[in-house]
């Protein structure tokens, strides 16, 4: 397939490049390109960036970042086997534990909600970094929702996390997930609240917030380059599999083959009772978001 003329390959990320070394020139040069083409791509054309990665998959098959950008566009396109596959192959070539929420979401995308179920109280969460125990946490709430436990989605998404006034980049989706969760339940005051509070941390645009927002008012939107009488007004897109809204992340879908101990996660990890699928309850998280608002209150006295 051909290159676009602008792309070097000198545009990948340093840690790709010097996996790349281990190659000959020539061929790291090609095979570079070809992952850069696959991540301008996969959000906008997955089947083109699916493609690419193919090829550099064939080039260079014992390297662990085209494997795991292989994993990646064909998650993108719902191949979720393949990508799994890819997953684990990247994970065993390295040791890391960076890619255990998408893998649970492709068991998601296989429709084995368990298995994700699994993952999320697997030690491998401890391991994570911030940003993967959130990931898993919307993982985790959609394996329930798969399973029609709305109610334990909804535990599960309550987290300090959810709670805090900070944005972070994981802020948006995790607020949208919630809502989305407490829509379908039939709570739609609750929901439009979070819907609000997605759409002021999503700064980016990576939700439908905004529409779903409307929806909930009631606010219809009209192509005026029609025929005037068309509402141009969104559905929001069910989160469940991108690690997007209330079922993940990237769709929330990823895991491995192997033997897991559903065990509850510690305090340190992630919140107070340490349970990433759903074990702490409305009452913890209303005085969580009170503890919230007092060192808010707090620190607003304190600069007076």
């Amino acid at each position: 397939m051909p290159i676009a003329e602008d792309v070097t390959g000198d545009e990948i990320d340093g840690d790709v490049r010097q996996e790349l070394l281990s190659l000959p020139k020539t061929l790291a040069e090609d095979v570079a390109k070809n992952l850069v083409m696959v991540a301008r791509l996969i959000d906008e054309d997955p089947e083109g960036a699916y493609a690419y990665s193919r090829i550099a998959l064939r080039l260079a098959s014992r390297v662990a970042a085209v494997r795991e950008a292989a994993g990646f566009a064909a998650y993108a396109n719902q191949k979720y086997s393949e990508a799994l596959a890819e997953f684990r192959a990247a994970r065993r070539m390295t040791g890391t534990v960076e890619l255990w929420p998408v893998m649970a979401d492709c068991e998601r995308g296989l429709g084995r909600p368990e298995k994700a179920l699994d993952m999320a109280g697997a030690p491998e969460v401890h391991k994570l970094d911030k940003a993967g125990q959130v990931e898993m946490r919307l993982v985790a709430a959609g394996a329930r929702r798969d399973m029609g436990q709305l109610d334990a989605a909804i535990v599960t998404l309550q987290s300090p996390e959810l709670a805090a006034n900070s944005v972070q980049p994981w802020t948006a989706r995790l607020r949208y997930a919630y809502a989305d969760a407490l829509l379908a339940a039939d709570r739609q005051g609750e929901a439009r609240e979070w819907f609000a509070k997605a759409v002021e941390a999503d700064r980016d645009g990576s939700t439908d917030a905004s529409d779903r927002l409307a929806e909930l008012d009631g606010v219809e939107f009209v192509d005026v380059l029609g025929d005037g009488d068309e509402s141009d007004g969104e559905e929001g897109h069910d989160a469940s599999g991108d690690i997007s809204a209330a079922d993940t992340a990237v769709h929330d879908d990823d895991i491995v083959d192997e033997d897991i101990i559903d065990e509850d996660l510690d305090e340190d990890d992630l919140d107070e009772d340490g349970d990433v699928d759903g074990e702490q309850d409305d009452e913890e998280f209303e005085d969580e978001k009170s503890e919230d608002a007092k060192s808010d209150d707090a620190k607003s006295d304190d600069k007076d």
